[in-house]
């Protein structure tokens, strides 16, 4: 197995996925708010994001780099290409008519940023092999020419063993050095299948989980948020969380009070 250094993340680092809606804005958010706390200078990178559109008759899906901001307080976030479709960053632009992301110019754009940041997070859209021009680019194509570390972030349920370990074997595949896997949504009430994936996750990727945040962290304020980050990643990425201790659940919301009917004056 790739091994991966265990100090506190510097320079560039990868965020991907073993799927879509696995939580990497999350953990993107999360490895920022605390290398911000600790005094670091960063800078979030989305490549290319898919399925916003500002002119869309329903509410579009808010940016990834805006909800990175809100919940780190990181300022320096920069997207690098936007498609209204919620499809691959290959097929929305195919389908927009807009030209596609060019890799190569990303990778020197990025490398650039890291001449004078502490930490540049990069976080990729869907999982870890999803097209990003035609001629089939991807995010560990970027990983592989930036000579990056990559944190894949798993889903807790059924189906994510054989997620992780399809994105685990294509990282040492291509000689990309894993830095960890997160649990992107720990369930607040984990079943059977969660609990057993614990161990199963670490028996597949044959090293201990680098961290997992419980449900409804993209929910909190900023204090809140980065006390789950703390709480909910690993000494690798910059928090204390340890794979004998899972987090306890989020505390529910209290429910808002009920309006009350304005009186006539």
């Amino acid at each position: 197995m790739t091994t991966e250094p265990r100090d506190t993340p510097r320079g560039v680092l990868i965020v991907t996925g073993t799927g879509t809606g696995v939580g990497k804005t999350v953990v993107t958010a999360a490895i920022a708010a605390l290398a911000t706390a600790r005094g670091d200078r960063v800078a979030v990178v989305k490549p290319a994001q898919t399925g916003v559109d500002p002119n869309a008759p329903d509410k579009s899906d808010t940016p990834d780099a805006d909800t990175v901001r809100r919940l780190a307080g990181v300022a320096d976030t920069r997207e690098l290409a936007r498609f209204p479709d919620p499809l691959s960053p290959e097929a929305a632009a195919r389908v927009s008519g807009l030209p596609p992301l060019d890799m190569r110019a990303a990778a020197d754009y990025i490398a650039g940023l890291a001449e004078n940041r502490d930490l540049v997070l990069v976080e990729g859209a869907g999982g870890l092999l999803v097209r990003y021009d035609p001629a089939g680019t991807t995010i560990a194509d970027l990983a592989a020419t930036l000579d990056a570390p990559v944190v894949v972030v798993a889903a807790a349920g059924l189906g994510t063993l054989n997620h992780t370990a399809l994105t685990c074997e294509a990282l040492a595949a291509r000689k990309i050095i894993r830095r960890g896997v997160v649990i992107g949504s720990w369930p607040n009430h984990p079943g059977l299948a969660e609990h057993t994936n614990l161990g199963d996750l670490e028996a597949v990727t044959g090293e201990p989980l680098a961290g997992l945040l419980p449900e409804g962290a993209g929910q909190l304020g900023r204090t809140a948020f980065i006390a789950a980050a703390r709480g909910g990643l690993a000494a690798r990425l910059g928090g204390t969380w340890s794979h004998l201790h899972p987090p306890s659940p989020l505390a529910p919301r209290p429910p808002s009070p009920a309006p009350t009917a304005a009186r006539d004056s």
